[in-house]
């Protein structure tokens, strides 16, 4: 059983949420568009023949640039307590974490096109292991940003009910 000054603290916890942001979640997506430039950077700064001059380079690029502003849309809203946001931000991090097996799993099993580089793979074994780290970093920030802000909204939410409720019942 609670005593009366847990049951305070908790309720207090409830309430500070009306007036303050949700910044943990918000600077965990922030963390993981940081994450996913240091993945496209890797990748882009690679020029391995002309492998990387490819329709698939062109819609990683439109991807990134469309997945860094939903991540950053997404930060906003959750730091504002809006729902949706929360389930595009976990969205987005499978996402990111399908990406391992599209661009660069795909370099890491290719041949390299460079004369007289037959027995290499366009991305060797170090940087597949960055940018899959990169690219796990970034989807692990963002599910747990966005489990937090759901958390937090969901708790936001019934607490602004139930003081709804409370203030039509006197």
């Amino acid at each position: 059983m609670k005593t009366m000054a847990e049951m305070n603290e908790a309720t207090i916890k409830k309430d500070r949420l009306r007036f303050t942001k949700n910044k943990l979640s918000a600077d965990l997506i922030i963390l993981s568009i940081v994450a996913n430039a240091l993945y496209f950077v890797s990748i882009y700064r690679s020029d391995v023949g002309n492998y990387y001059y490819k329709l698939m380079i062109g819609a990683s690029v439109v991807y990134n640039l469309v997945f860094m502003l939903a991540a950053f849309l997404a930060s906003e809203g959750v730091k504002n307590y809006k729902l949706v946001y929360s389930f595009v931000a976990v969205i987005l991090g499978v996402l990111q974490a399908g990406r391992i097996f599209v661009l660069p799993l795909d370099a890491l099993n290719t041949p390299s096109p460079v004369v007289g580089a037959e027995t290499e793979t366009v991305m060797t074994g170090g940087q597949f292991t960055h940018v899959a780290i990169c690219l796990c970093i970034s989807a692990a920030l963002l599910i747990i940003g966005g489990v937090i802000a759901f958390i937090k909204t969901k708790t936001l939410n019934s607490y602004c009910a139930e003081l709804e409720k409370n203030d039509q019942g006197k």
